[in-house]
């Protein structure tokens, strides 16, 4: 069956274009259309990338560019509770800046398990930067200024009919594809062509959000800048994110619960009264946008060869930061997912593990951040009327108070269970022997080589991380020696089925992760475990490979 292009990706955005990437490494061309001028820069919106986001990153090539950009290297990256932004200071939590996010290892999230700490970086300069690396790909084709107008499956193929913007009375173009995915964001125009619908609360947060100029604030703060200020007092709350950490802020103005209406509440004021500062005060407005934080999760991800992820997909309230970094976890599964079919090794019926292991995640995670929304509107309810007090009441009230938002956010800023603890325990194409994953919260988790889960992260070597070395498709880890049959067996089924499979023999490393401990484990290229066991025979190793490929069921021993 021949196709234009293997991959049409609607929406150039982060989703998009690390989906084109991820293909792209698979040795897959697809087709990203993007209605956009190039170069055109997002809004000021996302402002962090997680841990596991710049694991992937790190896998195609682009981390070191992507933690290279910013803020200044000296800036801080902390959260900073105070009064105002120019006002007192009353909790700190403490992330280390670029310049020593490697080296740092004190505080909540100094020293993850990881090759890759998140970093905190605007999408203002994560979009260039991926730009430059999708520019670099022959296989892959930007078609900016363009629009899908309507697609249609037949004969297992989706022919798509796409306009140029800047020529509208042309005839549109005729693709045809194995599949189409939608990255086109919140209003989804592939969400809806396909009948899906968002699901959940439609109103969990109401927020002003201003993108300013304001070269003279950094000269009026009493306590150190940081990453993100966030002011309480009774009059009003927000908080201040550093765009470029020297002139450029986003604040967002948390309406209380009777502000329903954005236009009755003055946005000059908000932003004068969250600063902390008077009339006299010069600041240029660069964007403005009004926006309601909701919790709606698509009734479904996928209708046949059509498929949807990141915000087409879920939207929720940016608590802990993972709007487009659940979006970007999409996109690696659903990449690692189409390849296995392009690359003919996967039976069509194991497509269904992209909804089945994303949809729950999703589900989960915008649940943690609508819960604790709710809690900081709750936080933002309880403010002490003495907050202000220069008096030794008004000190217990901010050391209270400080050390209360302290310990709410140092979870959600400091999200390890988020990063590394969530798994897949309905996958058609992972084998489970009976053990229960480990539960998790945004801030804490278990390690655990339970299949669906994050397998353990260990260095093989200086510099070179496990995920450093996983192959393309299943890498199966050989933790103990002596286990050469079942090698044997395992790499003759998988031939036989044309699976990839890489063999990385650590049995010679000292002092691995206690989790480890079955002698053979195979691992996905998204790093999650699969399989564990003590050995394989050959009936074994084929029925492995079998449910590896979605061509069958493993029964555990």
């Amino acid at each position: 069956m021949s196709w234009n292009a293997p991959v049409v990706v609607v929406g150039a955005g982060p989703v998009g274009m690390t989906l084109a990437l991820c293909l792209a490494r698979r040795g897959i061309a697809c087709t990203l259309v993007e209605m956009r001028l190039a170069g055109a820069l997002p809004d000021v919106k996302c402002n962090h990338i997680s841990a596991r986001s710049m694991e992937l990153f790190r896998a195609l090539g682009v981390s070191q560019d992507l933690r290279a950009a910013g803020l200044p290297d000296d800036y801080p990256h902390d959260v900073s509770y105070r009064t105002s932004t120019v006002g007192q200071e009353i909790a700190r939590i403490h992330i280390p800046g670029r310049s020593t996010r490697l080296t740092d290892h004190s505080g909540p999230d100094g020293n993850w398990p990881t090759p890759e700490p998140p970093h905190r970086i605007n999408q203002r300069y994560i979009e260039p930067i991926l730009a430059g690396h999708v520019q670099k790909q022959t296989l892959i084709t930007t078609l900016y200024r363009h629009q899908v107008l309507d697609f249609e499956q037949t004969d297992g193929l989706v022919n798509v009919r796409i306009q140029n913007l800047d020529t509208p009375d042309a005839p549109p173009l005729h693709m045809q594809a194995a599949y189409l995915v939608g990255c086109d964001g919140g209003r989804s125009a592939v969400r809806k062509a396909i009948g899906a619908q968002l699901v959940g609360d439609e109103v969990v947060q109401r927020v002003q959000s201003t993108c300013i100029r304001a070269p003279g604030l950094m000269t009026r703060l009493q306590a150190p800048a940081a990453w993100a200020m966030f002011t309480v007092n009774p009059r009003r709350s927000g908080n201040i994110y550093a765009i470029d950490g020297q002139e450029v802020w986003l604040i967002h103005n948390y309406l209380r619960d009777h502000e329903t209406d954005f236009e009755a509440v003055d946005r000059d004021w908000a932003i004068r009264t969250i600063l902390g500062v008077g009339e006299d005060f010069e600041y240029e407005q660069m964007s403005r946008e009004d926006w309601i934080g909701r919790r709606l999760v698509s009734d479904k991800l996928r209708e046949g060869n059509v498929f949807l992820a990141g915000d087409a997909a879920h939207l929720w309230v940016p608590y802990a930061g993972y709007g487009m970094n659940a979006g970007l976890a999409d996109a690696a599964n659903l990449a690692w997912h189409l390849s296995a079919q392009i690359e003919g090794w996967a039976t069509p019926e194991a497509l269904s593990a992209y909804e089945k292991e994303r949809h729950p995640i999703t589900e989960q995670v915008s649940r943690f951040a609508m819960n604790h929304a709710h809690a900081m509107s709750q936080r933002r309810r309880e403010i002490p009327l003495n907050l202000e007090d220069d008096s030794s009441e008004g000190q217990a009230a901010r050391d209270a108070f400080g050390q209360n938002l302290y310990d709410l956010n140092v979870q959600q800023y400091c999200c390890a269970g988020l990063n590394f603890g969530y798994y897949y325990d309905q996958s058609p194409v992972m084998v489970y022997d009976g053990d229960k994953a480990p539960e998790y919260s945004m801030g804490s988790f278990t390690a655990s080589t339970v299949p669906g889960c994050r397998a353990p992260h260990f260095w093989l070597g200086e510099g070179q991380s496990l995920y450093d070395a996983l192959g393309p498709a299943y890498t199966l880890l050989c933790l103990k020696p002596g286990h050469d049959e079942a090698l044997e067996a395992l790499q003759a089924a998988a031939q036989h089925q044309g699976m990839p499979l890489r063999v990385l023999d650590v049995s010679g490393l000292k002092d691995l992760p206690a989790e480890y401990q079955h002698p053979l484990l195979m691992v996905r290229a998204d790093a999650h475990t699969v399989w564990r066991g003590h050995g394989l025979d050959d009936a074994s190793a084929q029925a492995l490979v079998a449910t590896l490929c979605g061509r069958g069921c493993l029964t555990p021993a």
